[in-house]
């Protein structure tokens, strides 16, 4: 389906990223697959093969002593890279084909004129947004989402990349390397208090890149109402001031209502919904320009239908967005804390109300 304007990420190499009796399982990519496979969807749209990152790409984000350290590790048989990231003897090649999945869908979203994808969502794994400059956490090994970043900027000339991250938990590495980068908007909704324990509101940037870090750290219980007033009241008039020709999503469904490791109340089709935001930023600036990244979600099911709600939204034409937005409510917990990051933002964003 070459003429299809979605396309999808996925190879079977991503499940032999074995880690045993782990949350983080090769199961999530298999209930995924099989979802979309039951409902016909994948017919729709263009399936993109990966290809392994380069080592120089891996390197514009992590320093050359942690990638030989992951690359040693494995070729030892695996081991423990932080008390939650479990490396096998696969880890490292497959790693690196998981930053190659987000940077291919780049590839072929920039080059839509000829192939005519507008959007792509990379079925990858393992997931990236914990991953710093020199250390693997959280499940994270190398950094896809901020790899894929560099790669726009680098190989396109990219100026404006916004990479917004709806991951349960905040993506504090991601975070760290643009965090002095005014050429990279990080918008990050997340539970807080919880994992890792970064993302507080005042963490806004340095330097250069100050007021280009906003994070909306929510109360345990948000549901989808809660994060759409975010959504549109921060994350639209900011992303419309800073005018993004690219954006990318780190897609974790960890804040799904069943998710095992987190106390979010977002629904399935709520994901979708977060989606039609997404689009709308992306049709007013970036021309349509999308590249969404697997990250958490460990209810199988709800992984599952999640990460369906989101294809239908990349594959619908909009309709029914404004009778969608016109629902939108609030509980007071989550309206005090838009109020404290807007308060927050101003100094940065002027056209915040």
């Amino acid at each position: 389906m070459n003429t299809a304007a979605t396309g999808f990420v996925y190879h079977e190499d991503y499940l032999k990223h074995d880690t045993g009796y782990h949350p983080e399982s090769a199961e999530r990519l298999v209930s995924i697959m099989r979802k979309l496979e039951e409902v016909g969807i994948t017919e729709k749209m263009k399936r993109i093969l990966p290809v392994k990152a380069s080592n120089e790409q891996i390197q514009y984000v992590h320093v050359d002593g942690y990638i030989k350290k992951v690359e040693a590790m494995c070729k030892g048989g695996g081991g423990m890279l932080d008390p939650d990231t479990p490396l096998c003897h696969d880890t490292y090649e497959i790693a690196l084909l998981s930053a190659g999945g987000v940077t291919k869908a780049v590839d072929e979203v920039m080059l839509k004129a000829d192939n005519g994808v507008r959007n792509a969502f990379a079925l990858v794994r393992p997931p990236g947004h914990h991953a710093t400059s020199n250390k693997g956490m959280g499940f994270c090994i190398f950094n896809n989402i901020a790899i894929a970043a560099e790669h726009l900027k680098r190989k396109y000339d990219v100026k404006r990349i916004l990479i917004v991250d709806w991951d349960v938990h905040h993506g504090n590495g991601t975070q760290e390397v643009f965090f002095d980068d005014p050429s990279v908007l990080y918008f990050s909704t997340h539970q807080y208090p919880h994992y890792p324990g970064t993302g507080w509101i005042d963490e806004v940037g340095k330097g250069e890149g100050e007021g280009f870090t906003v994070n909306v750290p929510l109360p345990a219980g948000t549901d989808d109402a809660g994060y759409l007033y975010a959504l549109w009241n921060i994350l639209v008039p900011i992303a419309m001031d800073f005018s993004p020709e690219f954006v990318l999503v780190s897609a974790g469904f960890d804040a799904h209502v069943d998710d095992p490791l987190a106390s979010m109340n977002v629904t399935s089709p709520g994901f979708g919904l977060f989606t039609d935001v997404i689009k709308e930023i992306a049709e007013e600036n970036s021309k349509g320009r999308i590249v969404i990244a697997l990250e958490g979600g460990y209810n199988l099911n709800a992984l599952a239908e999640s990460t369906l709600s989101v294809f239908d939204s990349l594959l619908s034409n909009g309709e029914g967005r404004e009778k969608r937005k016109e629902k939108i409510s609030e509980n007071e917990r989550v309206r005090k804390r838009v109020e404290e990051v807007k308060e927050v933002q101003r100094s940065y964003w002027t056209n915040l109300l």
